[in-house]
């Protein structure tokens, strides 16, 4: 129970690598806040992690939102008393959003409100909140797309750049109380694959080329995307902040 007595809030948390780093922490004993802008499925998983013996709460909103950030925060320290952990894993791969010339003001616009300034905004309300309890732990849900460039996504990678620099910027400025780390995933299995529905045939086709080409040769699961979250947020990673763990099957080094 690495995580006993601490109080977790996640983003995105009702579906992906969200949904399964909620159930991860809430077995090693942590009491999680799920938050997603889809409140059935937060509360879904949150009746999950309650029938498997562990404390969770839904915390609906838009993490775009600067109130329902707040709102995210206060739910954890209202309902459960304190926090100390974060992660940001709610995010949007927008499939009309591809090259600069492609790309339109709103899809541009909604990538990086959400992607971007939704990592600001939850940090924001709950650095403070983390400081207050004694410290803790964030991480920060970026991509291999922030360190390699990937064709045809200029929004999302210009996005996870960004939640990589400002990660740092968080880990320089709030230590040594609060560590700030960014995981950065590789090509993941569904949900957000499901959203590429509006790529051709051909597009998605390419996509699955592009995962089995990867050295590893497939997508990465999002148990395996939570269980290197646990390790960011817990004591096994004590001396390590400021990081960006790529954990994308090898993408990155082709």
């Amino acid at each position: 129970m690495k995580l006993a007595g601490r109080v977790a809030l996640v983003t995105g948390g009702g579906s992906g690598i969200g949904r399964a780093t909620a159930h991860c922490l809430a077995r090693e004993g942590a009491s999680v806040v799920v938050a997603d802008r889809d409140s059935e499925a937060a509360a879904t998983v949150c009746s999950e992690i309650a029938a498997a013996g562990g404390q969770a709460a839904a915390a609906a909103g838009d993490v775009s939102s600067a109130a329902d950030a707040a709102a995210m925060v206060a739910t954890a320290s209202d309902g459960f008393g304190a926090l100390h952990i974060v992660v940001n894993s709610a995010g949007v791969d927008l499939p009309s959003a591809r090259s600069v010339t492609e790309t339109t003001d709103a899809d541009w616009d909604l990538t990086l409100a959400v992607n971007l300034s939704g990592v600001f905004r939850v940090c924001r309300e709950a650095l403070p909140a983390i400081a207050a309890a004694g410290g803790g732990a964030v991480v920060n849900v970026s991509s291999v797309a922030a360190l390699i460039a990937v064709p045809a996504e200029a929004a999302y990678a210009a996005s996870k750049g960004a939640v990589l620099a400002l990660s740092r910027q968080m880990a320089l400025d709030y230590a040594p109380g609060i560590r700030v780390n960014a995981l950065c995933p590789g090509m993941v299995e569904r949900p957000m694959r499901d959203r590429a529905a509006a790529y051709d045939a051909v597009a998605l086709e390419r996509r699955e080329r592009w995962a089995q080409a990867q050295p590893l040769g497939r997508y990465g699961t999002h148990e395996e995307m939570a269980k290197v979250a646990l390790f960011l947020v817990s004591d096994d990673s004590a001396f390590m902040t400021g990081a960006a763990l790529v954990f994308d099957g090898g993408m990155s080094i082709h």
